[in-house]
């Protein structure tokens, strides 16, 4: 069961720590958990790593589709081998920690073997744009009966339907998509956060998010802008520092990005109240003063009647509103009245 904060903030940790457990010089697992801590810190609902074997997710013939001046391996095969030290027992620990922080833990597994161990460990899988096609793959992740998050990075609506359908007719009852773009970094022009509002009408019955793979700004602009368009999930890849080279660094946020992020999140929600449209507490002395009364524009004697120009609409809106003119007009004033005298009911 995922947490129902608003939105859901997934750290993609990815194979990140590798990095640093060599500029650190301490063992990946311990790199591994310190990302964990400082993502908890800033604030995150869950983390994510990424759970393969090199010689099961690509060919060794497999080119290299990244910013190549960022990260120079021009091969998949060879990138990934850098990073798939882990097994079942590396992500078991992980997955107690996160649990231990009270951050919620997933891992994208890239293989039926990752699949199948990971599954006591998740609180839901996470399914990568890469494998929206392999629809196998993703009918047998259905099945297993937890939450599946998809993202759909580099597809049309009519593969994302494929994929929808295959996890329904598995078994599968908790979708999420994730609008994605598959381009690292992804330049704001190609953003297109707009697709958010379009996967909701297409899929309302879905929660529908958004994974981040654009250079954050120092104002986390991105992410607080796919939430106002109605993503309920984010992902975005986490780092503790984005100036390290290769993989997936250069388009993270650090500690710093997420908490900032978390912090535009909470003024937003404060931001946006209910839909309920009603006099709050802290309008309600303003309203009586802002508004007019009617108020008289000369002085008036016991008995006599008034007529139209004997009134103007002034603030404060203590006396009788400028809505009742028509009933007022004709009256007798009950006492003396005088000059800018706001009227109530019992004087007329």
């Amino acid at each position: 069961m995922m947490k129902q904060n608003k939105p859901y903030l997934i750290a993609e940790i990815g194979v990140n720590f590798y990095d640093t457990a060599k500029i650190m010089e301490i063992k990946p697992l311990d790199a591994a958990k310190l990302y964990i801590k400082k993502a908890a810190d800033s604030g995150v609902d869950c983390v994510k790593f990424q759970s393969y074997k090199a010689n099961t997710l690509a060919s060794k013939n497999s080119p290299a589709y990244w910013d190549t001046t960022k990260e120079s391996t021009k091969s998949q095969y060879e990138l990934f081998s850098k990073f798939d030290g882990f097994y079942e027992d590396d992500y078991l620990e992980l997955s107690k920690y996160a649990h231990s922080l009270d951050v919620d833990f997933t891992s994208t597994p890239f293989d039926y073997t990752s699949a199948d161990y990971l599954e006591k460990m998740v609180d839901f899988y996470k399914i990568s744009s890469s494998d929206l096609s392999n629809l196998p793959f993703i009918s047998y992740i259905g099945a297993k009966g937890k939450p599946v998050v998809l993202s759909t990075g580099a597809s049309y609506i009519s593969e994302i339907d494929e994929a929808v359908r295959t996890l329904q007719d598995s078994g599968c009852e908790d979708i999420s998509l994730l609008h994605c773009v598959l381009s690292y970094p992804t330049s704001s022009q190609n953003a297109n956060l707009n697709i958010i509002k379009g996967l909701k009408k297409i899929y309302p019955k879905l929660k529908i998010g958004y994974s981040d793979h654009v250079m954050p700004d120092e104002c986390m602009t991105t992410l607080t802008t796919a939430y106002l368009l109605g993503a309920e999930i984010i992902e975005k890849h986490f780092t503790l520092d984005k100036k390290l080279k290769g993989n997936d660094h250069y388009h993270a946020g650090d500690p710093k990005d997420f908490k900032r992020a978390v912090d535009n999140f909470k003024l937003v929600n404060k931001l946006l109240g209910s839909e309920d449209k009603t006099v709050l507490d802290c309008e309600i002395i303003p309203r009586k003063e802002a508004r007019r009364s009617l108020v008289l524009t000369r002085n008036i004697k016991q008995g006599e009647t008034i007529e139209t120009d004997d009134l103007i609409a002034k603030r404060p809106g203590t006396g009788i509103s400028p809505k009742y003119t028509n009933i007022v007009i004709g009256r007798k004033a009950l006492v003396p009245l005088n000059e800018d005298e706001i009227l109530t009911w019992d004087k007329v």
